[in-house]
């Protein structure tokens, strides 16, 4: 009886960790072959004066049969998140060299030009305010707005009149309508994925010095 709840604690270690699969998965299988020895000796050495309870072997046997099951249970689910590992590899670079649009406020200039889509609920005016990655007020614009889906572009020209160096650069949107009433912009950001880092637990896609969860992608185009 020890042996088998041995296997099972065995099992769901397996099951809840990451860490040393391999190993649990041996450990598992060693109490597995324990497990038969003690039964198979304990099948041939008993008293036939005085044999197994029916119940007590019935229960072992149950027993023994969820072990094996949450063994194969651990295997397919080892194959199954490795299949989808693989499936968000493979996901992750075919976006690569291609445009992509995300929720965001920083965009990265290159070339003296640089972007943003704001989406707002209704017209009005807005004052956008541009900084740098440290924080730095770089520019300040103030557009007209309209209803829905519209695009900011800035040349990187600086409140000083130089231009910008290239890198990233992150909006602040202000906007009232005539009545002075706050509205609400949501801001989108475009980039060309330079590469993809699966260092982590989901594939991340790096776009100039970003970095972009693939689930935060909106919308892709080829260029």
């Amino acid at each position: 009886m020890t042996t088998i709840a041995a296997a099972q604690s065995a099992s769901n270690a397996a099951a809840t960790t990451s860490t040393g699969k391999k190993d649990n998965r041996a450990q598992i299988a060693g109490n597995f072959d324990q497990f038969l020895q003690l039964l198979t000796t304990q099948l041939k050495n008993q008293d036939p004066t005085a044999p197994l309870d029916t119940n007590q072997f019935t229960q072992q046997l149950v027993q023994f049969a969820q072990v094996e099951q949450q063994l194969k249970q651990n295997e397919t689910l080892t194959s199954l998140l490795n299949m989808s590992k693989s499936t968000s590899t493979a996901n992750a670079m075919s976006f690569v060299g291609n445009r992509v649009t995300m929720d965001g406020s920083t965009s990265q200039l290159k070339n003296n030009a640089a972007e943003w889509r704001l989406d707002a609920p209704r017209g009005g005016n807005a004052t956008i305010t541009i900084k740098d990655k440290s924080g730095n007020i770089v520019q300040t614009k103030t557009v007209a707005l309209t209803a829905g889906a519209q695009t900011f572009k800035w040349d990187g020209s600086k409140a000083t009149g130089l231009k910008a160096p290239d890198g990233d650069y992150s909006i602040v949107v202000d906007a009232s309508d005539a009545q002075r009433n706050r509205i609400d912009v949501k801001t989108e950001v475009t980039g060309i994925v330079d590469g993809a880092d699966f260092s982590g637990d989901t594939p991340v896609l790096v776009i100039g010095t970003s970095r972009i969860p693939v689930d935060k992608v909106k919308s892709v185009s080829r260029l």
